[in-house]
C-alpha cells in the first residue's frame, strides 16, 4: 500500500511521516514542495504519482490572517481539498482529509457529533467547512452530512473519502500552545491563558496511531462493549447498518471525530503541561497559570467558539477502542520529548 502525505512538513504531516516510514510505503510533500495554493501544480504532481492512499494534513490554519485573506484561505482549504478528492476518484484511491473543531459556532453545552449542524462564526471556520463539502461531493454526498460505509463484499468497492475532525492538536514537530506555555514558564513566573473556552487536546502520536484502521481493513466493532450487539440509527452517532459484518473500519468514509477522550479549558491544559513537567523534573520557573478570559483577547481578529468539545462516540464503536484522556496523552508527550532535553 502506497501512502502519499501532503502537508508532510507540518505538525500533524511531520508526526504521519516519522510514524508510517517503517510501516507503509510512505512519501510526502511539504508546502516547498507541493502548494494547495496553486491548483494546476497540484493536478500535475499528484497525477503523476502513484498511491492508494491520500493523507491532506495541510491547510491555512492562521485563524486571525484568514479574515484577512478571505480568498486565500477558501483556495487553500476549500478548493484544494475538492481538486484532491476528485484526483483519488480518478485514481481509486482514499483520500483522508483533516478538519476542524471551528465548524462548530461553541454555543451547544455537550459534545459534538457528526450529525449536528455546522455553523462556523470564522472566516477559518467557514473554508474549512466549505473543504469537507467539497470532500464530500466528490463521492455523492453534497449536502455535507457524514457517509456511510460501502460494503467491502461488492465487486467493485469504490474507496470513500474521510474526513476527519481534530482539535487544539499538539506534537513535538511544530510549535503548538504547549510548546508556547512550555517556553514561557522557563523564562517566566507568571503564565497565564484561557479560562472559559473548552475543548479537548489531540496527540499527533494518537492520530498516527489510530488513522491505519481506516485504510488497512480493520474489522468493525459488532458490540456494545458488553457482549450486545449495538443498534444504530439517525440521531445515534452512528450509520445505519454500520455493524453489518460485511463492513470494516476501511471501508467508511464520511465525517469522522477523532480528539483525546476528556475535556479542559486552555488554563487546565497548561497547568496539567506545568505539572508534568515538574513531576518530571524539568526547571520551570512557573508553578501555577493565571486565569484570563476570551474578552481579555483585544488582539484576535476572529471568533473562536468558546465550547466546541468534539464527541469520538462514533469512533469508539467502530474500533471498539475508545482514545486515551487528554491527560494521559499530554503527560506521555512531555515524557517522551521534553524529559530528555
Amino acid at each position: 500500500m502506497k501512502i502519499v502525505i501532503v502537508g508532510a512538513g507540518g505538525r500533524l504531516g511531520a508526526a504521519l511521516m516519522r510514524e508510517y516510514q517503517d510501516k507503509f510505503d510512505v512519501s510526502g510533500f511539504n508546502h516547498a514542495q507541493l502548494d494547495l495554493s496553486n491548483l494546476d501544480d497540484l493536478r500535475e504532481k499528484l497525477n503523476a504519482t502513484n498511491f492508494d492512499v491520500l493523507i491532506n494534513a495541510a491547510a491555512f490554519t492562521n485563524v486571525d490572517l484568514c479574515e484577512t485573506q478571505r480568498d486565500r484561505a477558501f483556495l487553500i482549504n476549500a478548493e484544494a481539498p475538492g481538486v484532491l478528492a476528485s484526483i483519488c476518484g480518478e485514481k481509486n484511491a482514499k483520500l483522508i482529509h483533516f478538519s476542524t473543531d471551528y465548524v462548530f459556532d461553541g454555543e451547544k453545552p455537550e459534545p459534538y457529533t457528526e450529525e449536528d449542524e455546522a455553523n462556523p462564526i470564522s472566516v477559518y471556520g467557514e473554508s474549512k467547512l466549505a473543504g469537507e463539502k467539497n470532500v464530500l461531493a466528490a463521492v455523492g454526498e453534497a449536502d455535507g452530512f457524514p457517509g456511510t460505509a460501502t460494503p467491502s463484499h461488492t465487486d467493485n468497492p469504490v474507496p470513500r473519502h474521510l474526513i476527519v475532525r481534530v482539535s487544539w492538536v499538539f506534537g513535538p514537530d511544530r510549535p503548538s500552545f504547549i510548546h508556547t506555555i512550555i517556553k514561557r514558564a522557563r523564562k517566566e513566573r507568571q503564565v497565564d491563558a484561557i479560562a472559559d473556552k473548552f475543548s479537548t487536546p489531540t496527540y499527533t502520536r494518537d492520530i498516527a496511531e489510530m488513522l491505519p484502521r481506516f485504510f488497512t481493513g480493520v474489522a468493525v466493532a459488532e458490540t456494545d462493549g458488553h457482549g450486545s450487539r449495538t443498534t444504530a440509527g439517525r440521531g445515534s452517532g452512528i450509520p445505519t447498518g454500520i455493524t453489518d459484518p460485511g463492513y470494516s473500519v476501511s471501508d467508511y468514509g464520511g465525517i469522522l471525530h477523532f480528539a483525546n477522550a476528556g475535556e479542559c479549558t486552555w488554563q487546565e491544559y497548561a497547568q496539567w503541561a506545568l505539572d508534568c513537567c515538574h513531576e518530571a523534573g524539568l526547571p520551570l520557573k512557573a508553578k501555577t497559570v493565571g486565569a484570563l478570559k476570551l474578552e481579555e483577547m483585544k488582539d484576535w481578529v476572529a471568533r473562536r467558539p468558546v465550547y466546541s468539545v468534539l464527541s469520538t462516540a462514533r469512533y469508539t464503536h467502530l474500533t471498539g477502542t475508545p482514545p486515551r484522556a487528554w491527560r494521559e496523552a499530554v503527560a506521555d508527550y512531555i515524557t517522551r520529548f521534553y524529559s530528555k532535553k
